[in-house]
């Protein structure tokens, strides 16, 4: 079933909401597990359990609006003999949809997480006057001509 959200017309460019709600809903395995937490009023934190992967394993990207991890771990089963394997061994690409303005500030790897940090910087509040001009005579569908004066 799809609901699309973003259907009524006082909705005015949100179409690209839509497609990352549509790519978000993709994203739904559930590997490698995560934590996501606020750590103050405007800074969230994403914890990554990949136990057994390396620095060199993992690969942080910033796609548009999509922070992107990747992991892909070398074979090195090579020559071993393994009774029970029970550590998972398989790569895994996890995307998170990030807002507008939203900042990766750092990422580290710690006991088997990798620990990426974001700041949400407040978004100052806007107001802005849109002058109403007078139309002059024209053709159909162009655009006014504002009429200069400065009241």
């Amino acid at each position: 079933m799809n609901t699309r959200v973003f259907t009524s017309p006082l909705f005015l460019g949100f179409d690209h909401l839509e497609q990352m709600l549509e790519r978000a809903a993709k994203n739904s395995d559930g590997y490698p597990p995560y934590n996501i937490e606020q750590i103050g009023p405007t800074g969230l934190r994403i914890t990554l359990a990949v136990a057994g992967f390396t620095m060199d394993d993992l690969q942080i990207t910033q796609e548009d609006n999509q922070l992107v991890i990747r992991g892909r771990q070398a074979d090195d089963g090579q020559g071993r003999v393994f009774l029970h394997r029970g550590i998972a061994a398989r790569q895994f690409q996890r995307a998170f949809v990030m807002a507008e303005g939203i900042e990766v500030g750092g990422a580290w790897l710690d006991n088997g997480l990798l620990h990426i940090d974001l700041a949400r910087p407040q978004p100052e509040a806007r107001v802005k006057t849109i002058r109403i001009s007078k139309k002059t005579t024209g053709a159909v569908g162009t655009a006014p001509v504002v009429d200069g004066s400065t009241d």
